[in-house]
């Protein structure tokens, strides 16, 4: 009989807790401005609090997620205007620059990738499905990212895009698709086929720039506050 080993199962298993939760917030799945309990959270995943417990610990030190500390509850940081501000040029510092270092190592099976994602992201837009364009949108950039042979910067955008996406679901569902008109995705394939990490360095910018210039848009909407203050 194998002897079982209940550390690397239960490893696992808070990886997966971890790694659900990050991607219910990476693409909007945990909405801004709603507060939700330990409990329910585990409920919804079908675990027990524990594991829930240490994936929340991790995404609060990733500044991804905050306790209010009157009634426990968790919730997605507000979106100030200054913390946009950061989270803009530290977005326009990184993704641009993984998606320049990702030409040198982009072949036809990635122009492939990532045209048949792009046609997700399109349809998505024409049907108004904001589950199936955060999903797609996230995919697009991060298998252009991971070309780039930078873990470091890779680790950074995740961390970036881990506070950012709730608030761009947000804006897709107030622009919706007459909102995003410009293919920057579009441009950065006709990059790598160039093979110029120039071009796709532009592209990706402009792509980032226009999305978080919605969400400044959103902020000041009301009135310079935030968006998502959770009870």
């Amino acid at each position: 009989m194998k002897t079982r080993k209940p550390l690397a199962d239960s490893t696992a298993v808070h990886d997966q807790i971890y790694e659900a939760i990050r991607q219910a917030l990476i693409t909007g799945r945990i909405a801004p401005g709603k507060g939700v309990s330990l409990r329910s959270l585990a409920a919804e995943l079908g675990v027990s609090p524990m594991p829930v417990r240490d994936a929340v610990r991790r995404l609060v030190a990733e500044r991804a997620l905050a306790i209010n500390p009157a009634n426990k509850r968790l919730s997605v940081p507000s979106l100030t205007a200054d913390r946009l501000e950061q989270l803009s040029m530290a977005r326009l510092w990184v993704e641009p620059e993984l998606a320049a270092r990702a030409v040198a190592n982009a072949d036809a099976s990635l122009v492939r990738q990532l045209q048949a994602i792009d046609a997700d992201v399109d349809e998505a837009l024409r049907l108004g499905d904001v589950d199936r364009y955060m999903t797609a949108n996230h995919a697009f950039h991060f298998a252009l990212y991971e070309r780039a042979g930078a873990e470091v910067l890779l680790a950074m955008a995740g961390g970036l895009w881990l506070q950012v996406g709730p608030f761009m679901r947000v804006v897709f569902g107030r622009v919706g698709a007459d909102g995003l008109v410009a293919d920057r995705h579009a441009e950065a394939i006709e990059a790598l086929r160039a093979r110029d990490p120039e071009g796709a360095r532009r592209a990706i910018a402009a792509d980032l720039s226009e999305g978080m210039d919605k969400m400044r848009v959103a902020v000041e909407a009301g009135n310079g506050a935030t968006i998502g203050a959770a009870p």
